[in-house]
């Protein structure tokens, strides 16, 4: 009885691990990565057009020093190198909230990136 108990964990604990793994494995929308790729090339490149390029919204009235100063914080520590791992989207409103997790080389803490799609443009980006 003790040996099937224990058998039945470790198969419920293989489906969750396999399960897991697919979360993990999850691709962004073609759309999605092109945007978070330009957003983040920009950034370690500090290139203030290029982030601006499919902006509207809030993010298309970031200023130059607000970007500078994002560039300064962030570029060292991208430029050293990370992992983007994409975590999937929620819906808001007509549009969607794309999410990604930056683990990066230096070891240093993970970081949460968001991003706001709605009709082909990014209305909103965060990395905190």
């Amino acid at each position: 009885m003790k040996n099937r108990i224990i058998h039945t964990l470790i198969i419920g604990a293989a489906f969750l691990a396999a399960g897991a793994s697919d979360l993990i494995a999850a691709e962004a929308p073609q759309e999605d990565q092109t945007f978070f790729d330009q957003l983040i090339t920009a950034i370690k490149q500090n290139d203030y057009d290029s982030f601006l390029a499919n902006a509207t919204g809030s993010l298309k009235q970031m200023t130059q020093d607000q970007f500078s100063a994002a560039v300064q914080q962030l570029s060292p520590r991208l430029n050293t190198g990370y992992q983007a791992t994409y975590f999937g989207a929620v819906k808001k409103g007509t549009g969607h909230v794309a999410l990604w997790r930056l683990t990066f080389k230096d070891v240093a803490d993970e970081a949460l990136a968001t991003m706001v799609v709605k009709d082909g443009k990014i209305s909103v980006f965060n990395i905190k």
